[in-house]
């Protein structure tokens, strides 16, 4: 008898078989369409994109770190949030486990393991809270001049900003 979770992936993966439009990489008689000579499409701006208000943002990103980063197009940011998420989310349930076993086998370790189980999920509330904190300032950042050059120079490196200055 197969285990239930591996039935359950084997339906997944048929379903999914099923639903699946035909494959015709291995089809040698496919003759490729003819490419138009036409003037290529417009490739749209990847830069571009709606703004949002700061504290849409932060509540993005309090919510589930990395998400208003990338709503922010700030990739990296949000892709080391996601990361640090995901390891201070699994430490806090090993330790957790760990924990529940110690006080099972009535270990003299179960109150260190509660506190090293406490400092993980505080680390955790700190993420959710840095992110969304880190977010709103990129928030209110976007519009911020991004002219700072720095260039080497004979005898050196050169730096220059433009700072833009509106008279009324």
């Amino acid at each position: 008898m197969i285990p239930l979770r591996a039935a359950t992936v084997l339906a997944l993966l048929l379903a999914a078989f099923a639903w699946a439009p035909g494959v015709q990489a291995q089809d040698t008689t496919a003759v490729p369409a003819p490419v138009a000579a036409a003037v290529p499409a417009a490739v749209p701006d990847s830069v571009g994109f709606t703004r949002i208000s700061p504290i849409n943002a932060f509540w993005r990103s309090f919510l589930l770190p990395g998400w208003g980063q990338a709503r922010l197009n700030r990739k990296l940011t949000g892709g080391i949030f996601v990361a640090w998420e995901g390891v201070t989310l699994g430490m806090s349930l090993k330790t957790r486990h760990e924990l529940a076993y110690l006080r099972r086998t009535g270990s003299a370790r179960g109150d260190n393991k509660r506190r090293e189980h406490e400092d993980w999920l505080v680390l955790l509330a700190f993420n959710h809270l840095f992110a969304g904190l880190e977010a709103y300032v990129g928030a209110h950042l976007t519009d911020f001049p991004g002219d700072l050059k720095i260039r080497a120079v004979p005898g050196g490196l050169g730096a220059s900003v433009s700072v833009p200055i509106r008279l009324r």
